[in-house]
């Protein structure tokens, strides 16, 4: 098998926090009256821009394109412009003091805008850092992990929502159920984050409780090797409250402060463990032990053994809050997901389409094991789109070994994102050390002609990146059959 040139990072190298990251226990909201936002489109500072429009306050900001999401946030007033305004920033934004600058660490540090901002004694705050601020004054509740945290914040905040306790909801994806990825209750006392772990971003939150769903490495062009990257997530254990608790996946290798329960899946060593999986009538089913007793036939929205444990460490959060076994069951079987994870697009006797945000090699096993369970007769064809250079190199076999499990596979173009290309790491350097019998490269407007041609089978698109660009057309292109 080709491998890939070395990562030429230092070992267990660390990524300096900004100089105010200390001093945000002592910020209080209620100083400020607008933000502006430096990214504006992202997903997480959508959120936070939507939270801050609730409010009250006056919200605008600069992203780099226009996209689906900053077309909402246009439609609900909010102002967004697409070119670096440099130093002629609007004049109601021009107050210092009373305005709260949030920028992405994946804007440049040349913007015209942050430097002014930062050249003008503005407060500036990545969005980890206010989402911590928020945490402070509420309790929060985390999850955390490599892989499933969104889908896993979702489901937690829209079992909440559905019960007598309620909260507030900032989502790393669209809900289906709420077209959104802010959910607030001024009357709750709860608020869900889902705690990034990229940039370290997840030690700026103090959380009341946390569900921690893996931690499996990634990201190492930040943390240097795995078990700097662990640390990591031990270090944003050691946050939760005392009278709080963790709830994680058993087999992790994490101490608390607080209470620790484990769940799993078929698992006896498991606090929480679900049982009896089983695909029913269009549902998923099972059953779940836990320390006190059992509960037999729960409904769930979602299939695949991954989004079981998923919604397992929910149900044991939302006992230890206080919900109701029938609330627990109504939120289960009432979610719809999350946009981007495991969503259907097109879905006939014949020809299933299916669209997936699996960007590292463990949540691509999860996803076409799922599917091969759902559909073991079926041919699955996948459209994948490596996301960074860096992660195609770090995780290059895996990568490799679990697009061989496809029954023909197809590559995209490596989505940069925020690097720059590095020497030997391309798709068809991957694309030669997939064994699928079926495989090639194609740009996405050759994947979506060659994929409208499908009249049976499973096709997947698989990635992080611009995929979901073809999302679209390809769901049309099916259809139109």
């Amino acid at each position: 098998m080709e491998h890939f040139p070395l990562r030429r990072g230092i070992k267990g190298e660390d990524v300096s926090l900004d100089n105010n990251m200390s001093d945000i226990k002592n910020v209080q909201l209620s100083n400020f009256k607008r933000a502006y936002f430096i990214g504006i489109g992202g997903i997480g500072m959508s959120a936070l821009a939507r939270y801050f429009k609730t409010l009250g306050w006056e919200v605008s900001g600069y992203d780099k394109t226009p996209s689906p999401l900053t077309d909402a946030l246009l439609m609900e007033g909010i102002e967004i412009h697409f070119e670096d305004w440099g130093t002629n920033i609007p004049q109601k934004f021009q107050q210092n003091e009373e305005t709260l600058i949030v920028y992405t660490p994946a804007i440049p540090k040349n913007h015209g805008e942050l430097n002014f901002f930062q050249s003008n004694t503005y407060q500036l705050y990545k969005r980890s850092q206010v989402l911590g601020i928020i945490t402070n004054s509420s309790k929060g509740l985390g999850v955390a992990g490599t892989h499933g945290k969104t889908t896993t914040s979702t489901l937690l905040a829209h079992i909440l929502n559905e019960s007598s306790v309620k909260c507030n909801a900032f989502l790393g994806g669209i809900s289906t159920n709420f077209n959104s990825n802010l959910i607030t209750s001024y009357a709750s006392e709860y608020t869900v984050i889902e705690a990034d772990e990229f940039d370290r971003s997840f030690l700026q939150l103090s959380p009341f409780a946390s569900i921690i769903t893996s931690t499996d490495a990634d990201h190492l062009d930040i943390y240097g090797d795995a078990s700097v990257f662990l640390k990591g997530f031990q270090d944003y254990a050691n946050l939760i409250h005392p009278d709080g608790f963790l709830i994680m996946k058993n087999g992790l290798n994490l101490t608390a402060k607080s209470s620790v329960a484990t769940y799993g899946v078929n698992d006896s060593t498991a606090d929480y463990s679900a049982e009896n999986l089983r695909f029913t009538d269009g549902e998923f089913h099972f059953d779940l032990r836990f320390p006190a007793g059992e509960w037999k036939d729960l409904a769930y929205g979602l299939p695949g053994i991954h989004n079981t444990e998923n919604a397992v460490a929910c149900v044991a959060m939302c006992q230890k809050l206080g919900l109701t076994e029938t609330e627990i069951r109504h939120g289960l079987k009432s979610f719809n997901g999350v946009k981007r994870r495991f969503e259907y697009q097109v879905k006939t006797p014949d020809l299933v389409y299916i669209d997936d945000y699996a960007h590292h090699p463990t949540e691509i096993k999860s996803l076409v094991s799922s599917v091969r369970m759902l559909y073991p007769n079926k041919k699955i064809t996948g459209v994948f789109q490596p996301h960074l250079f860096s992660r195609t190199r770090d995780f290059f076999e895996g990568f490799a070994e679990e697009l061989s499990k496809l029954d023909e596979a197809i590559l995209l173009p490596i989505y940069p994102a925020r690097e720059e290309p590095i020497a030997g790491v391309t798709s068809d350097v991957l694309l030669q050390n997939i064994t699928a019998s079926q495989k090639q490269l194609l740009s996405p407007v050759e994947a979506v002609e060659y994929l409208k041609k499908i009249k049976e089978g499973v096709v997947l698109t698989i990635g992080a990146g611009d995929i979901d660009r073809i999302v679209e057309p390809l769901k049309k292109a099916l259809m139109n059959k």
